[in-house]
């Protein structure tokens, strides 16, 4: 260490200096974990039913959900009439429809599903703990054994860590409840 310090040009102060500005890894941590939180409620673009459930899972849901791409395949249209972005219109979310699926993948058979809350408040239907084996796994645990999705990033989202996912569900569950997407088709 000697050597690399001096052939660096650096001092011994110098180097113990670096190690007073460290940030513990857990102050990093919540740190990081606290703005993303800020940033999905203010990226947030439906109302929320708060009524309970955990605040800061749902605001990093939504940060998860909201910056993440999920917008693009389970809503349909994603964006609102003069409201897309890759068209240089102002940024303006679909939420009519957000998150009630219906977006189709042709030539394929598959349609996203419908992520908002059911009449028992489980998002797509399903519990946490079968949201997230879908999500770790490919494999809806409501369909047909061995089939498994085939759009959804899932071997993506399945390498999130458990609070991710939870966060993800919780934020899902906060959102407003539609019925299935009315008009499927492809995203123009």
């Amino acid at each position: 260490m000697k050597c690399l310090a001096r052939s660096a040009g650096f001092t011994r102060s110098m180097l113990l200096g670096v190690a007073f500005v460290t940030i513990p890894v857990a102050a990093l941590h919540a740190q990081n974990n606290e703005s993303r939180v800020r940033r999905g409620f203010a990226i947030n673009p439906v109302p929320l039913n708060l009524n309970g459930k955990n605040p800061a899972l749902v605001g990093l849901g939504s940060y998860i959900v909201n910056t993440g791409g999920c917008n693009d395949c389970h809503t349909n249209p994603a964006f609102a009439a003069g409201g897309n972005p890759y068209l240089g219109q102002p940024e303006q979310i679909n939420t009519a429809e957000f998150m009630a699926g219906g977006r189709l993948f042709p030539p394929s058979p598959f349609k996203s599903a419908n992520l908002t809350p059911d009449a028992t408040g489980k998002p797509a239907g399903l519990t946490l703990d079968q949201f997230i084996i879908t999500l770790r796994t490919g494999h809806n645990p409501l369909d047909p054994p061995g089939a498994l999705l085939q759009i959804m990033p899932w071997p993506a989202f399945g390498k999130k860590t458990d609070l991710d996912l939870r966060a993800i569900y919780e934020y899902l569950r906060a959102i407003p409840p539609l019925p299935d997407n009315p008009h499927p088709s492809p995203n123009p």
